[in-house]
């Protein structure tokens, strides 16, 4: 079955065409798409049978929510997406004074390993399909009835590491006749896949690029991030610099403090040496505490970013929410996981 959600618009045309219809079904088809259709019978507009073929050579994606966790605090909620065959992955609605952020998955599992994360405690399963990444956007937006004016590529799964897939879904979401999400509304997060950050910067999308650093030096990065053995964080910040000159954007390095770990001043002063020359924003996380985890949140975070500042560095803490909801990356998914092996003993 063609997986028809993956299709970009001029895709889409294509296929339509090679099935002997005009053009201008793709346009049609594509609005429907977007809008989170869950058959091709509501396609009003298209002649019956099309619908009917459409039906026989075409999968269309509907995930449904195995699980939805809304917020008392701040109306964050929270979606465990069962896809089509029986994986889940989560995505995150936050609202904010400037709109409506969704945090979305890129892979079932994540084989990056670092050692804070919920996301990464089983492995990567496989990758998303654009249609699936797109699919997270659709229904967060149609189950809660919040229009999505944000996307942060921030859930489970390493995007450089399905960056294929990935760019589909930027093409695919950024199209005017569809949901029309632009690039600059757009965060893509990465842990540091080099290959990733340089093929982003040849293609100088406006998009905000994040890179979880966590450490500035060697010794405690790969501590932490099994990916700095094979990218270096010397080689990372080098990579970072190119990628400012290359496109003019700044980057956004994310940050999890954790007590004893990466929460010192030489480490401040570190980051400020590596970053000297380019523009960053230094996003402080208050770590999320992660019960296979033997980190704990750091006690120096208000220290830790007055000495950044002291460098003339931008840097905030990021605000927690959904804290009553398992928001962080991956916890939701493994609390599923842990009581379905429960149930099948």
């Amino acid at each position: 079955m063609t997986d028809i959600k993956s299709m970009t618009l001029p895709e889409l045309r294509n296929f339509l065409q090679s099935m002997g219809e005009p053009a201008f079904r793709g346009k049609q088809v594509f609005s429907w798409l977007s809008r989170g259709v869950s058959s091709f019978d509501e396609m009003s507009n298209l002649p019956l049978t099309l619908r009917e073929r459409l039906k026989e050579t075409c999968a269309l994606s509907v995930p449904s929510a195995a699980r939805k966790q809304v917020s008392a605090r701040d109306g964050t909620i929270k979606y465990l997406w069962e896809l089509a065959d029986g994986n889940c992955i989560e995505s995150v609605l936050m609202r904010y004074r400037h709109g409506n952020t969704v945090c979305i998955s890129s892979q079932v599992g994540c084989r990056m390993g670092c050692a804070f994360c919920a996301s990464t405690v089983a492995g990567k399963v496989r990758d998303l399909t654009p249609g699936e990444l797109l699919d997270q956007v659709i229904f967060t937006q149609k189950d809660s009835g919040a229009p999505i004016s944000n996307i942060v590529l921030m859930g489970i799964g390493e995007p450089m590491d399905n960056l294929d897939a990935v760019l589909k879904f930027l093409e695919i979401v950024n199209c005017p006749d569809g949901l029309n999400i632009g690039m600059r509304h757009i965060s893509l997060s990465t842990c540091g896949v080099l290959p990733g950050i340089r093929r982003l910067a040849e293609l100088e999308l406006q998009l905000t690029l994040s890179v979880s650093l966590h450490a500035p030096d060697s010794e405690t990065r790969s501590r932490l991030m099994p990916v700095n053995r094979a990218y270096d964080v010397e080689d990372l910040f080098a990579a970072c610099h190119e990628y400012f000159e290359k496109t003019g954007r700044r980057i956004s390095f994310e940050y999890a403090m954790i007590d004893g770990v990466n929460d010192q001043d030489w480490q401040a002063d570190l980051i400020a040496k590596r970053l000297r020359g380019m523009p960053g924003h230094i996003n402080l996380i208050p770590l999320n505490d992660v019960a296979e985890s033997p980190f704990r949140p750091s006690r120096r975070t208000a220290a830790f970013q007055k000495r950044l500042e002291s460098h003339g560095l931008t840097a905030t803490v990021r605000r927690s929410l959904g804290g009553d909801i398992d928001a962080a990356c991956g916890q939701l998914r493994r609390k599923a996981e842990a009581e379905k092996g429960e149930n099948s003993q």
